[in-house]
């Protein structure tokens, strides 16, 4: 009898033992599992709509899942839709939520979200002159919270192309936003190159949208080509000087690939697709690979898309010749 016992007791006693042992290990799993599926949060903050910037945050999400991060980061997108308090509060608001990383599209948005915080990584997308910016003081050394790509457009080579195709063109207009420093640091360049060509060339700038129009109209007759950079408050409504200019038989000369695309006579331009990749590897390596962010200095963009939009040339009767037909993308 008393050995019946002690075996029961012994079997009840490795029950218990065997209970509260999955119970642990129960217990442990939604721990584990939370901790295995935590995200990494990365606020965006595009300043407005228009083509360059969406095709920027379109292809750094696209890039991040490409790259089988998708369950890993978790995007939060805000839009400031031209406004810049609100700007601003979606820069409060990403750091008061204590996001992982700040990818700010464009030199305001850079501006703003530098302003809002010094802890968050921040890595900005498409900045012409982080220096001019005041973002960083060398493009080489990361000694803050910020780094990102720039997109420096290729001034010399734009006008080169200008002199090629439009030979004849003696005087610019140079039409653009003065409350974006890239677009100022972009003309001021451009002048300087036009300073030493012997090419003359005139102001025509706007401080928003609604000035496009007339602005473009008042060139008509008193330049012989435009040059407008890489401007985002020109590129959200490039349909309006493009239809302007091919008005007054005017070839525009762009920044950027989808200012061509826009009506835009030609450009060796930014690729806001390109930059795109090089942001989201840059967020790979310092949020996913734990790369301090002192080792990734700003990058520029690795390549240039040239293009000319060939309905734009017929509209303005310009031949285009055979040789640039084969090195350029040419868009009917």
């Amino acid at each position: 009898m008393k050995k019946l016992i002690s075996v029961l007791m012994v079997t009840i006693l490795s029950l218990v033992l065997l209970v509260g042992c999955n119970n642990k290990t129960a217990d442990q799993k939604p721990a584990e599992t939370a901790e295995q599926t935590k995200k990494i949060t990365i606020g965006i903050l595009q300043p407005m709509d228009h083509p360059s910037l969406n095709t920027i945050r379109e292809t750094i999400i696209s890039e991040i899942n490409e790259m089988g991060l998708g369950d890993t980061i978790e995007i939060d997108y805000k839009n400031a839709n031209g406004d810049a308090s609100t700007m601003v509060s979606i820069a409060a608001q990403f750091v008061g939520n204590k996001v992982d990383m700040i990818i700010p599209i464009g030199t305001n948005a850079a501006q703003t979200t530098a302003a809002a915080t010094k802890d968050i990584p921040i890595i900005f997308a498409a900045v012409s002159y982080p220096v001019d910016a005041g973002l960083v003081k060398d493009l080489k050394i990361t000694d803050g919270n910020i780094t990102g790509v720039t997109n420096a457009i290729a001034i010399d080579e734009i006008f080169n192309l200008a002199k090629t195709l439009t030979p004849g063109a003696k005087s610019f207009g140079f039409v653009y936003n003065t409350g974006e420093v890239n677009a100022v640091s972009s003309v001021n360049r451009a002048k300087e190159y036009c300073d030493a060509n012997g090419i003359k060339y005139r102001d025509a700038v706007i401080t928003n949208t609604g000035e496009l129009q007339q602005t473009a109209q008042s060139l008509a007759g008193k330049v012989d080509a435009i040059f407008t950079p890489n401007d985002n408050m020109v590129a959200s409504a490039m349909p309006v000087l493009a239809g302007e200019a091919i008005k007054a038989k005017l070839p525009v000369y762009v920044g950027a690939d989808s200012m061509v695309k826009d009506g835009g006579f030609a450009s060796v331009g930014i690729d806001y697709t390109i930059l795109g990749k090089q942001v989201a590897r840059m967020v790979k390596r310092i949020v996913i690979d734990d790369e301090a962010i002192s080792k990734n200095p700003v990058e520029v963009v690795d390549e240039y898309a040239k293009l000319i939009n060939k309905t734009t040339a017929d509209a303005i009767g310009i031949k285009i010749p055979d040789e640039l037909l084969k090195e350029f993308k040419v868009l009917e």
